[in-house]
C-alpha cells in the first residue's frame, strides 16, 4: 500500500507549485491568486525506491466564514485525516504570521507525522527558516519549489516516515475488495447482498477513515475484507463536496485492495464523476471489474445491453479492457457472479508469461505490422521479457527507445490482449535501450 501524503498550508504558499515539480508534471493549476486550487488533485510520486500519493490542497483559511473557503477547509481536513503523513508549506518570503500557528494547532490535532516547509526562499537563502522553529514542528527545511532547491531534502524527511518493508505488518492473507462509485449508486445495497449469500460474516471493524467499513468474512473458505466507501454523505449543496469526498474516499480504498468494483447506475448516462472515479482505478494499476447496478429499472430490448457496452466504450477509451458485470444489488440478479468475477481480474493482473511465448507472440505482431522508422532510422526490437505482474509489465529492448511511438506500443499491447486474457487488468510497456541496465 502506497503511503499517503497530504499536501497542505494557508492560501498562496507554494503547493501547488510543490506538487507539480514532484509530480513531474503540471497537474494543479499555479496561479498567484488565494483559492485558486479549490479541488485536491492526487498524483503518484517515487522518491528514493519509495512510492507514493500525494493530495495536493486548497489553502486552509481559518477566519474566513466564505462558503468556498469552508469548502476548501473541509477538503484540506478530509486529505490530512486520511494522510500518512502531512507536508505542511508555509511561506518563507512572507514570514512567519498567526495564520500559520492557526494551522499548525489544528495538524498537530491530527497526531500525524508533520514535516516543515518553508517555500519561496529562493537564490538560496535557505538560512531564513529560524523563525519557524517557534511553530513547535521540529526542523523546518527551507526550499524553493519554484526554483527546485532543496527538495530532495525535504522528500528525505517525508520517506523517512514510511514504513520499512520489516515494519509493515504481514497480511493475513485475506482478499481485499473495494467498491467504489459516486453516492447514490447502490454500494450499500451490493455490499448487504454480497454479504447476505450465505457468508460468515467475522466481525465489523472501524476503517482507516471516516464512514468506511472493512467488513471482514469468508466464502467457500476463502477469507475476505470488503472495504466499502457507502458512508459518503453529503455535507452541505455545494456540488463539489461530494465530487471531492467521493474522490479520496476512492483514492482510500483503492489504495488497499486487491481488486477493486466500479459501481455505476444503469438508470443514468455515465458522467464525469463516474469517469473519473474510473481513472483512479486505472491510474493506481488495479485490476477491476465494472458492475452496472439497478439493472432491473432498465427496460429492455435485444440491443440494450450492447449499446450500454457502446457507451462505455466510447467514455472509457483509457480502460479499454474494462470487465462489465450488469447486475441488480436489490433483487441479487447476478450479485452471485461478483466475488468470481474480482477473482479472475484478479489472476489475469497475477498472469506471468513465459519469456519463449512472449517473444513469439510479440514477433508474430511485428511480422504484420513493422516498428516504426524515424529520420531514417528503423526501430528494432530484440526481445521482451516480463519485469512485473500486478499490472503485468513488459520490458522491450531496443536499439533505441526514442524511435517507439506510442501508437506502436499500444499496437503491441493489443497483440498481447488477444493471446492472453489480461481482460479486467491494465498492462504496462516499458521501452529500453539495449545496453540499459535499468530494468
Amino acid at each position: 500500500m502506497k503511503p499517503l501524503v497530504a499536501v497542505v498550508g494557508r492560501p498562496n504558499v507554494g503547493k501547488s507549485t510543490f506538487f507539480n515539480r514532484v509530480a513531474g508534471k503540471r497537474i494543479s493549476i499555479v496561479e498567484d491568486t488565494p483559492g485558486v486550487t479549490r479541488d485536491r488533485i492526487y498524483a503518484d510520486a517515487e522518491w528514493c525506491g519509495y512510492t507514493f500519493t500525494m493530495i495536493d490542497t486548497g489553502g486552509i483559511e481559518l477566519k474566513s466564514e466564505d462558503v468556498m473557503w469552508r469548502h476548501i477547509r473541509q477538503q484540506a481536513e478530509l486529505a490530512v485525516d486520511l494522510a500518512d503523513v502531512i507536508l505542511f508549506i508555509v511561506d518563507g518570503k512572507s514570514g512567519l504570521i498567526s495564520d500559520d500557528y492557526d494551522v499548525a494547532d489544528i495538524l498537530r490535532m491530527s497526531r500525524k507525522p508533520i514535516v516543515l516547509a518553508v517555500n519561496k526562499l529562493d537564490n538560496g537563502k535557505m538560512d531564513a527558516t529560524y523563525d519557524f522553529y517557534a511553530l513547535g514542528l521540529g526542523e523546518p527545511i527551507g526550499i524553493s519549489a519554484e526554483q527546485a532547491l532543496n527538495l530532495g531534502d525535504l522528500l528525505d524527511a517525508v520517506v523517512a516516515y514510511f514504513p520499512s518493508r520489516e515494519e509493515i505488518e504481514p497480511d493475513d492473507g485475506a482478499f481485499k475488495i473495494a467498491v467504489v462509485g459516486k453516492p447514490n449508486v447502490g454500494k450499500s445495497s451490493l455490499v448487504n447482498k454480497i454479504l447476505g449469500f450465505n457468508r460468515v460474516i467475522v466481525s465489523d471493524m472501524a476503517g482507516t477513515t471516516r464512514d468506511a467499513i472493512d467488513t471482514p468474512f469468508t466464502y467457500n473458505g476463502k477469507k475476505y475484507v470488503i472495504i466499502d466507501t457507502a458512508g459518503i454523505r453529503k455535507k452541505n449543496k455545494v456540488v463539489e463536496d461530494v465530487e471531492y469526498y467521493s474522490v479520496v474516499r476512492s483514492i482510500e480504498a483503492i489504495r488497499r485492495a486487491d481488486a477493486v468494483a466500479i459501481v455505476l447506475d444503469a438508470g443514468e448516462s455515465l458522467s464525469e464523476q463516474d469517469v473519473k472515479i474510473c481513472g483512479l482505478v486505472h491510474e493506481s494499476n488495479k485490476p477491476s471489474i465494472i458492475l452496472i447496478n439497478k439493472w432491473d429499472k432498465i427496460e429492455k430490448d435485444t440491443f440494450t445491453t450492447e449499446g450500454y457496452k457502446a457507451s462505455l466504450e466510447e467514455e472509457l477509451k483509457f480502460m479499454s479492457y474494462y470487465k462489465p458485470l450488469f447486475i441488480s444489488a436489490l433483487t441479487g440478479q447476478r450479485v452471485s457472479q461478483v466475488i468470481g468475477a474480482l477473482e479472475q481480474v484478479f489472476t489475469n493482473a497475477n498472469r506471468k508469461i513465459a519469456t519463449g511465448v512472449l517473444n513469439d507472440i510479440l514477433q508474430d505482431a511485428m511480422s504484420v505490422n513493422e516498428p516504426p522508422n524515424y529520420n531514417g532510422k528503423k526501430l528494432r526490437v530484440y526481445y521482451t521479457t516480463q519485469t512485473m505482474v500486478a499490472p503485468p509489465t513488459f520490458t522491450l529492448f531496443v536499439n533505441d527507445e526514442t524511435i517507439m511511438h506510442f501508437s506502436y506500443k499500444r499496437y503491441l499491447e493489443n497483440a498481447l490482449r488477444k493471446a492472453f486474457d489480461f481482460s479486467g487488468t491494465p498492462i504496462r510497456i516499458r521501452v529500453r535501450n539495449k545496453n540499459s541496465e535499468d530494468i
